[in-house]
């Protein structure tokens, strides 16, 4: 007979972000993070809408399972909508949702957007749920290679979440867990920082407290540059039940990271040092290395020019992250960080979601030659997506 071990819940706003737009729950036998999105507090205002309607008693009519979290998840995209369409400062704001319910010999997941649901078992760690983003179905449909979704500019564009309709498909299914499962709940501000074989090395060295766990995820994160908010929900299975409150702590947004952390340094470097006249090196290395700076030039003002070139005469079909279907003139590329070689040339009042995943396909994997084409292309479906 499986139960619930231990439990924990860290979030912080990442490095980047002023504020925190992610939310969770993390009271047995529920757990869920929310990941919003709308700018302003817009974000902020939806992950805990969705939420706060999570924690409401369950219906009389709803027995369990697949049933409850769908209700729950449909429960949560209702008060995000109504209150969108009620208040215009806060309109078109969305969230993610990925939830777990954990019930007798069952953990019931349902999950919308690209907030993530892992289980460690066995020492591998698995992702059990699917992305509902831009860059996840360009993956599925070939068109992409998991290598070039991690370094993709709109890799944060999501084509499902809670709030931007009246109603919305939820993936829902079961996993039977065994004592000693670990599942993980997260955000995208730990996955698109941390590889799954950082993220597995870290829990697996902290498996004993996992409040340890959460928050060493988070400083990696962090380290890793903390683009966005970042948040972790980790619950364990186990033989039988154990009294005690489980050890999760809540204390919503709570920094991780000390002073010292924040800047890295360079700690048991090894500087020679000289006694009298430095020695004179080679004039042969000299020669040598002029001649790989010579090279490297050139190649730096090759790259440059193909990026012009394609800057110039290319344009593609993607989605703001506003999730407006949007036109840009360049490639498809990010050089450091932000800095990307593309430049929006139009915004479409149409969204990403309100395509069909074979229009998606057709639409953004795509590079057109000219900026009347890429704009037919989009116009095109315009006519049915967006009423007039």
């Amino acid at each position: 007979m499986s139960a619930l071990g231990s439990i924990a819940a860290v979030t912080d706003p990442g490095r980047k972000r002023r504020r925190n737009e992610d939310a969770y729950v993390c009271e047995p036998p529920l757990f869920a993070v929310a990941d919003g999105m709308g700018g302003a507090q817009a974000g902020e205002i939806a992950s805990r809408l969705a939420a706060a309607a999570l924690r409401r008693p369950r219906p009389s009519d709803v027995r369990g399972g697949k049933e409850h979290v769908v209700a729950l998840i449909q429960e949560a995209n209702r008060r995000v909508y109504e209150a969108a369409a009620e208040d215009e400062s806060v309109s078109g704001m969305g969230t993610t949702m990925t939830a777990a319910v954990a019930e007798g010999d069952a953990v019931w997941i349902g999950h919308v957007g690209d907030s993530r649901a892992y289980l460690v078992r066995d020492g591998r760690l698995e992702q059990l749920t699917e992305d509902h983003s831009l860059v996840a179905e360009l993956v599925r449909s070939g068109k992409l290679s998991p290598e070039e979704a991690e370094a993709h500019p709109q890799r944060s564009v999501i084509t499902r979440a809670l709030g931007t309709e009246s109603d919305v498909d939820v993936d829902v299914f079961s996993v039977q867990p065994r004592p000693g499962d670990l599942f993980m709940l997260c955000s995208d501000g730990l996955t698109s920082m941390l590889a799954d074989e950082a993220i597995l090395d870290l829990v697996e060295r902290q498996r004993d407290d996992l409040r340890r766990a959460g928050k060493a995820l988070v400083d990696a994160a962090n380290k890793e540059g903390g683009e966005d908010n970042i948040t972790v929900v980790l619950f364990e299975i186990v033989e039988t039940p154990e009294t005690g409150d489980g050890g999760g702590e809540k204390d919503d947004d709570e920094k991780t990271l000390t002073e010292l952390d924040a800047v890295p340094t360079l700690e048991h470097v090894d500087v020679p040092s000289y006694d009298g006249e430095r020695p004179e090196r080679p004039r042969r290395r000299r020669s040598r290395r002029t001649a790989v700076a010579v090279v490297v030039l050139v190649l730096l003002a090759a790259a440059a020019g193909f990026a012009v070139w394609g800057f110039s005469r290319s344009y593609f079909v993607g989605a703001e992250e506003n999730v407006h279907v949007a036109v840009y003139q360049g490639v498809r590329w990010n050089v450091i960080g932000s800095v990307h070689l593309y430049r929006l040339r139009y915004e479409s009042p149409m969204l990403a979601g309100q395509l069909s995943r074979n229009e998606r396909r057709q639409l953004f994997s795509h590079h057109l030659q000219s900026y009347g084409s890429a704009l037919n292309r989009v116009k095109a479906f315009e006519q049915d997506a967006v009423p007039r």
